[in-house]
């Protein structure tokens, strides 16, 4: 008898090793000649998908037991269609996982993780404070975004993504934010 080797019987085990797919498929058909902003943000949309394992929102962020667990991405969207591919039929503890793109924050109603293109860095100062609801957990790559109040700023250095999380601003949002999360990041507080 073959025994697997992966075991695919534990809902954990069967997300790890579809985002390693996933990150895999990405690799293999990023062409050599497409530069290394579309490769960073194909890495950045699997970090996307990987926050809902490592962060813990409130039961008040969902607006019933059906409702979907909604990542945003506001502004330009520098993710194109690769964002959708990563949460295609993935849940959040049951919620359906649903990709959503704004032009302008008053179009938010309903977001768990917002993404604010860089394209918003003069509007960022009024964009935090806007966000209808405390418990989004936003994420951006514009310089300094940590610092002035966002929660997570994707950092290249070396050519690798790295992470700062402010962890002030995710109390203020009420969110959970896992210490394995935390220890591969540089914290702003």
């Amino acid at each position: 008898m073959k025994s697997n080797p992966i075991n695919t019987n534990y809902p954990y085990a069967r997300k790890t090793f579809k985002a390693a797919l996933v990150a895999l498929l990405l690799l293999i058909f990023i062409s050599p000649s497409q530069s290394q902003t579309s490769r960073d943000y194909n890495t950045k949309a699997v970090f996307l998908y990987n926050f809902t394992q490592f962060v813990e929102w409130p039961p008040s962020a969902y607006q019933n037991a059906e409702a979907p667990f909604v990542i945003g991405v506001l502004g330009e969207d520098p993710f194109g269609p690769v964002l959708d591919t990563v949460v295609f039929e993935e849940k959040v503890k049951g919620h359906p996982i649903a990709v959503q793109r704004y032009q302008n924050v008053k179009d938010i109603k309903n977001c768990h993780i917002l993404f604010i293109s860089n394209k918003e860095s003069d509007k960022l100062k009024e964009i935090l404070p806007a966000l209808p609801s405390k418990n989004i957990l936003t994420v951006s790559d514009i310089p300094d975004f940590a610092t002035m109040g966002g929660i997570i700023r994707f950092m290249t250095k070396e050519n690798k993504v790295k992470l700062q999380i402010n962890l002030s601003a995710s109390k203020e949002a009420d969110l959970s934010i896992s210490s394995k999360l935390l220890q591969v990041a540089d914290i702003v507080r």
